[in-house]
């Protein structure tokens, strides 16, 4: 192949190539739809918010990721709940979720809430039903041994809810045929 063979998008009225020529993949929003590239091309002439279905923008308040770009979001998310931190002086992991979690009932409820928000993202993804009721199994068992003090907290560092609901969500990713 050569260079002439490579195809490059034209580049828009601001002298940069469009946004859809660097992702990978399709533009997917918040409910899983996909999202057409020439509506990201018409630009922003005022910021605010609307509500509505038929607004592709609304109620995304992290802009229009990428499929891939998501699931990297997803599993930082649960790397930093789950195994962000080393224990000083071995190899035990810890994130976020064991130090929240600290604070007592309210502490587990904001833990529970973000779990819940990864669970919903991998719904938006478009995973089955099975999977996200394995999903919420975990962040169940999670939450509700994680409300007994200590005991809860050390469970939160060893079972890892999070990290293994991005595990299940990727292993079902990896069967899925390529678009």
């Amino acid at each position: 192949m050569s260079d002439d063979d490579i195809l490059v998008p034209p580049k828009s009225r601001s002298g940069s190539r469009s946004r859809t020529a660097e992702a990978r993949g399709p533009i997917i929003d918040q409910e899983g739809h996909e999202i057409r590239p020439e509506t990201l091309d018409q630009g922003f002439r005022e910021f605010r918010f609307e509500f509505g279905k038929d607004n592709p923008f609304a109620g995304n308040p992290f802009g229009n990721l990428t499929r891939e770009q998501r699931i990297a979001r997803l599993e930082a998310i649960a790397k930093l709940l789950d195994v962000a931190f080393i224990l000083p002086g071995t190899n035990i992991r810890y994130g976020i979720d064991g130090l929240i979690g600290l604070i007592p009932v309210i502490g587990d409820i904001i833990t529970t809430a973000i779990s819940l928000w990864l669970v919903r993202e991998a719904r938006a993804l478009g995973a089955p039903w099975y999977i996200s009721a394995r999903m919420l199994g975990n962040v169940a068992v999670d939450g509700v041994v994680g409300i007994v003090p200590f005991v809860g907290d050390a469970f939160d560092v060893m079972f890892r809810a999070n990290m293994r609901n991005v595990r299940l969500l990727r292993r079902w990713l990896d069967k899925q045929p390529r678009m």
